[in-house]
């Protein structure tokens, strides 16, 4: 029986209409009263996490922000990694000469500022506040960089980008027509997963994990047990053997299922 149950939530866990199905709720239930931690690992701020499991326990904690910070039910996030001011400044610039036209926004892990540039509008978001200037992004730590692109296409965009500025940050996008999400170099899902559970005593082979999009393919790596969801992005699929059916069809849940009650999942 696996020690630790890493999910991802958009396109994974959660329904596409970014609800957590009864069956889901259950399941957890199941894998928590066994005794085995849950962590939630989103690109997704702290501040939306207690709504998206209605407060209820259902996980130990979660890593937000792609790994750049931790955040436990009802608790302060911790901030882990911000992205160094400098780095987002010289990226911006690299960005805006490369795709003319992105827009840009930042998380502080208590709220989204968004530029005017930048259209994307997520249908999930909280303690947004517009600023008049790029510039104006620039005047606080922040964990996370997000970049709107015009053209919508994070696959062709980061092709271009990623000789300019692969080696100052880490660049992930969570499904397609997503922005970019940029964050310090070296922080990832896995990155934070593999410190908790060095610290709870935990190796790799007793981890299972479940994911949907490119920001998971590390995670999923890493993972002793790794599962992509039937909805995955290509290349998700490609680097993975097991598969859950779709999120929509509760996919990590009919796994735990099978898991905890003795069966093997396949």
């Amino acid at each position: 029986m696996p020690k630790v149950v890493a999910t991802d939530l958009d396109g994974t866990l959660l329904h596409s209409d970014v609800t957590l199905s009864a069956r889901t709720k259950a399941a957890l239930r199941t894998v928590k009263a066994a005794g085995t931690r849950v962590v939630a690992a989103t690109a997704r701020p702290a501040r939306v996490i207690d709504e998206l499991f209605g407060g209820e326990a259902l996980i130990d904690l979660a890593i937000c922000g792609n790994g750049s910070n931790l955040y436990r039910l009802g608790e302060e996030p911790e901030i882990l990694h911000p992205l160094p001011l400098d780095v987002a400044r010289k990226v911006i610039e690299e960005i805006t000469t490369i795709v003319p036209g992105s827009g840009f926004a930042v998380e502080t892990g208590q709220r989204v500022l968004f530029e005017p540039g930048y259209q994307y509008r997520p249908a999930l978001d909280y303690r947004r506040e517009f600023v008049e200037s790029v510039a104006d992004l620039l005047t606080e730590p922040f964990v996370k960089l997000m970049v709107w692109l015009p053209d919508s296409d994070p696959d062709r965009a980061w092709e271009r980008l990623r000789p300019a500025i692969g080696e100052l940050i880490e660049c992930t996008w969570s499904a397609e027509r997503a922005p970019l999400e940029i964050g310090a170099a070296g922080v990832s899902k896995a990155a934070t997963l593999a410190a908790l559970c060095e610290g709870w005593g935990v190796t790799a082979d007793e981890v299972v994990a479940f994911g949907d999009a490119p920001n998971d393919l590390p995670m999923l790596a890493w993972a002793g047990t790794a599962y992509a969801v039937a909805n995955a992005h290509p290349a998700v699929l490609a680097a993975t053997s097991l598969r859950a059916p779709a999120n929509d069809a509760d996919g990590v849940a009919v796994v735990l299922e099978e898991l905890f009650s003795g069966g093997r999942a396949r």
